[in-house]
């Protein structure tokens, strides 16, 4: 995502972040509140101790900030955007309301869980005369740029390898990121969408013509398997249903094969955990005059490559390129910076649809084609 840099005349954006989790309170929230940019004036979450938690650790009272229960609470007034941070299953509805409302939205991904929804956001979007942005934090890391420069010189793209996989991470466990009824899916949904995201830039518009996968959750009620770094509230130790008392019935593992409208192919291959030992993130680029490879790590595990490494090979010989060090989460604050130009820039409204379509399109597929490989698998006789 690019958008021309905001001006330092602009004044502070008036911002409210809408469900209060652990993105909120641990990406969003800080950044907001250190940045000058940013003014945040309310928080809003229906959970009286995810409220009590904010006002708690923020200082409401000393900043002005008004932490409510509900968005119909939200005055389009005295807000400029709406940072959405909620479960899954309540991406679209929020989203929908805020921006009907006229008040600008920036969407946690996944944007949406099924095709049905991205068309109800771009007709909210359209109601509202608003903006809807999405959060792609990966392509602003500054090994991925390194990786896109590298593809410049690559020749014409012919094949992505996109790659994350946990040795364990396993997300809420038995609350709603493991229940398909609130989350969309498992892996496929929650690192997919990442990994697509990053797949943008290189496919440019085209769209995926054929898509096939496979899903499987051999790792995922195994209590070694959870992502402990989150802290979640839900998760409980031990095998079997977590405390939320909503068990399982999502994948923590998906691969795919997807072919682009103009021939190009992609591989996808996410996993909450693995037989790994350590958390690694994989990108290939594959093009007509050259390859590129990075291999680090996405997202806050500390269980992560001690620094990301980054090659190009072309005529037989591989050598490596320099990649920046830089903190992790590195990535939101660049991200962060670019939203107060894409407020006024008219080209974004519409771009984050368009690129949810096809997202969103492909992980459907993915889940499709997987559910008939299962199909077929129990109907074979025995």
């Amino acid at each position: 995502m690019s958008a021309p840099p905001s001006s330092p005349a602009l004044p502070p954006v008036r911002t409210a972040v809408i469900g209060l989790g652990w993105v909120a309170r641990s990406v969003w929230l800080p950044r907001l509140l250190r940045s000058p940019a940013f003014t945040v004036t309310a928080a809003v979450d229906p959970d009286e101790r995810g409220r009590a938690a904010v006002a708690g650790s923020q200082g409401a009272d000393a900043t002005g900030l008004s932490v409510l229960a509900a968005v119909a609470d939200l005055d389009p007034a005295e807000v400029d955007l709406a940072i959405v941070a909620v479960p899954n299953h309540l991406h679209c509805a929020v989203a929908c309301e805020l921006l009907t409302k006229g008040i600008p939205v920036f969407l946690e991904k996944p944007v949406c869980l099924t095709s049905e929804e991205a068309e109800r956001l771009a007709a909210a979007e359209r109601a509202g005369g608003t903006v809807l942005l999405a959060g792609s934090a990966a392509r602003h890391r500054a090994d991925v740029r390194g990786l896109y420069r590298a593809a410049e010189r690559l020749g014409e793209v012919r094949h992505i390898e996109l790659a994350w996989v946990r040795a364990r991470g396993v997300p809420d466990r038995g609350g709603w990121f493991t229940q398909r009824s609130l989350a969309g899916g498992g892996a496929l949904v929650d690192l997919g969408w990442h990994l697509l995201d990053i797949a943008v830039p290189l496919l440019g518009t085209a769209a995926f013509r054929h898509a096939i996968g496979t899903v499987s959750a051999d790792f995922i009620t195994q209590a070694s398997s959870r992502a402990a770094w989150r802290d979640d509230d839900n998760d409980a130790e031990g095998d079997g249903d977590a405390a939320g008392g909503g068990g399982t019935d999502v994948e923590d593992t998906a691969r795919g094969f997807l072919v682009t409208d103009d021939g190009r192919s992609v591989v996808l291959h996410a996993s909450w955990a693995s037989h790994e030992a350590v958390d690694t993130t994989r990108v290939t680029v594959d093009g007509s005059a050259g390859s590129a490879t990075l291999r680090c790590t996405f997202g806050f595990s500390p269980n992560r490559l001690g620094e990301s490494v980054l090659t190009r090979t072309a005529d037989g010989t591989t050598r490596q390129l320099a990649v920046p060090t830089e903190r992790v989460g590195a990535e939101y604050d660049r991200q962060l910076a670019l939203l107060p130009g894409l407020l006024h820039d008219p080209a974004a409204r519409g771009r984050a649809i368009d690129e949810a379509r096809r997202t969103i399109g492909a992980i459907e597929r993915v889940y499709t084609s997987a559910r008939t490989v299962q199909e077929v698998r129990e109907s074979a006789p025995v």
